[in-house]
């Protein structure tokens, strides 16, 4: 589990097909600012969004592999370039964020980017069977990072990016047209799940 409170930008520095012509890819990640003093293989580190297992760590690097099915439900790892890093919740740290899974449910598009002040009001198109999930002033995990939405307006939301969260994430890059990973609250997903238990119900 994960809170969406970025530790760092890394970047991805390789992609590497694991096995010749094996679609899985093997990313090395600089950390950046990172602390890996207590990171082994086999920990989780969340990865713009996506929860990956580390395989190896050398110096201020390490590796982790990603499947074809996260390729495919997921953007920004198949290519080197910047990410949202966050090690994984112990039991014992303050949970400033909500509670992240690092299970992608969708890619969001970004309609909007515009500046507020020294602010950014974010709008994000999100696909249409996710769109119930998101509930105004609830919480959501954008490319890894745990913002508030301010309004939504069918499969639309707003969200505002102070200037702290422009600096220390990758998101102060964001344009018109690109696409972010969404996760939806998880328990938005879990109250539904339960008032639609008996509708699920096999006969």
């Amino acid at each position: 589990m994960f809170s969406g409170i970025i530790a760092a930008v890394g970047q991805i520095t390789a992609t590497v097909p694991r096995l010749d012509g094996a679609a899985t890819l093997r990313l090395t990640i600089d950390a950046g600012r990172l602390e890996l003093d207590d990171v082994a293989v086999g920990d989780s580190i969340s990865c713009n969004g996506v929860c990956l297992t580390v395989v190896d760590q050398q110096d201020r690097c390490f590796q982790v592999d990603v499947s074809p099915e996260s390729l495919a439900c997921t953007v920004g790892l198949a290519a080197p370039g910047p990410v949202n890093l966050e090690k994984a919740l112990r039991l014992a740290d303050r949970l400033g964020g909500h509670l992240v899974s690092g299970h992608v449910d969708g890619i969001g598009e970004v309609t909007s980017f515009d500046a507020v002040g020294d602010n950014r009001l974010l709008e994000i198109r999100a696909p249409a069977e996710l769109a119930r999930y998101i509930a105004r002033k609830g919480s959501i995990t954008v490319d890894g990072v745990s913002l508030t939405t301010n309004a939504v307006d069918g499969s639309r939301f707003t969200i505002n990016l102070i200037p702290h969260t422009l600096a220390a994430t990758t998101l102060g890059h964001l344009q018109r047209g690109h696409q972010v990973n969404l996760e939806i609250d998880l328990i938005a997903r879990y109250c539904e799940r339960l008032l639609n238990a008996d509708a699920d119900a096999e006969p």
